[in-house]
């Protein structure tokens, strides 16, 4: 386990990617899926109430109310961490205090629950003053509906003012980031804006951590994938990719171990991180993710270099 920021949440090293529930997994896949990372020894689930209006058919909020519902049934919310966001719902998009009072009891009433162990602001909203979003924030951990804040697809720039804001003003202050960042993507979250989590006691969870699966290694030369994600990781079919996965599959049979583990394993080696976030449709695809090899210091080179 392993703390995230300055706060009292103790996570396990992988945080497991709500987006598929209600989306490409059914309830049962989910509760499948849930029930097998809680055995392995996970806690922490990241969700929003976004997530996943783009399906047909869907209105929004459907993760949320599937995690809601296997935690409701399992007796098990004390036990878990949920993370969960605000901003990008359509219905409820941006950071205005009226939008997140009402978005947090949306979320609230979805997940079954009276709090939520850490609520993302999900994009950063130029149109609302940080003031104004801090203190909505700071208002919900005060009255115990959420116990802290994070911010999601913030630039460093921005991050660094919103904790200079609650500072200030003796608000709840972010104490995680969720940048998008993998082995394909390394310049969204350069080692400067690492280096500034880490001396500001900020955690990092980051999303999209197999490179929409392209990591996992289901996509080769030619192979024909039938997956929702598909798109995303077709933009990685380049030589680059090739030689990033050709790296991977030499250290991950070195380790005895999967792909994706060691894709994990060099995100959770990188300065700053916490916990990589990762999903999985069914119980098969989540095996692969749980692994905690430890890399060595010219594997991570190795990899760092391949990738960039």
């Amino acid at each position: 386990m392993k703390k995230i920021g300055t706060s009292d949440l103790e996570v396990s090293p992988l945080c497991l990617g709500g987006n598929t529930f209600g989306w490409t997994a059914s309830s049962e896949e989910s509760f499948a899926v849930l029930d097998r990372f809680v055995e392995a020894g996970g806690n922490i689930v990241d969700t929003a109430d976004v997530y996943s209006v783009w399906k047909p058919g869907n209105t929004g909020g459907e993760s949320e109310t599937v995690l809601g519902e296997w935690m409701k049934k399992r007796g098990n919310r004390s036990r878990m961490m949920i993370a969960t966001k605000v901003g990008l719902f359509p219905a409820r998009l941006g950071l205005s205090a009226a939008n997140i009072r009402v978005a947090v009891e949306e979320s609230l009433k979805r997940l079954q629950s009276d709090y939520i162990d850490l609520y993302y602001a999900h994009a950063d909203d130029p149109k609302t003053p940080l003031e104004e979003t801090l203190k909505a924030f700071n208002e919900l951990v005060k009255a115990g509906k959420v116990r802290h804040i994070a911010a999601s697809n913030y630039s460093q720039d921005r991050l660094a003012e919103a904790l200079r804001v609650s500072k200030t003003h003796g608000w709840a202050s972010y104490i995680a980031l969720q940048p998008h960042f993998n082995l394909l993507e390394q310049s969204n979250f350069p080692e400067g804006y690492r280096a500034f989590c880490v001396r500001e006691r900020v955690g990092v969870l980051p999303y999209y951590s197999l490179a929409s699966g392209f990591l996992t290694g289901k996509y080769r030369p030619g192979a024909q994938v039938e997956s929702a994600r598909t798109a995303g990781a077709r933009k990685y079919a380049n030589d680059r990719g090739w030689a990033t996965l050709a790296k991977l599959e030499e250290i991950a049979a070195g380790h005895k171990t999967k792909m994706a583990a060691i894709a994990l394993a060099w995100l959770r080696q990188q300065e700053s991180i916490v916990a990589p976030i990762a999903s999985a449709r069914v119980v098969n695809q989540l095996e692969d993710l749980l692994p905690t090899p430890i890399l060595s210091g010219q594997e991570l080179a190795d990899l760092t270099k391949v990738g960039t």
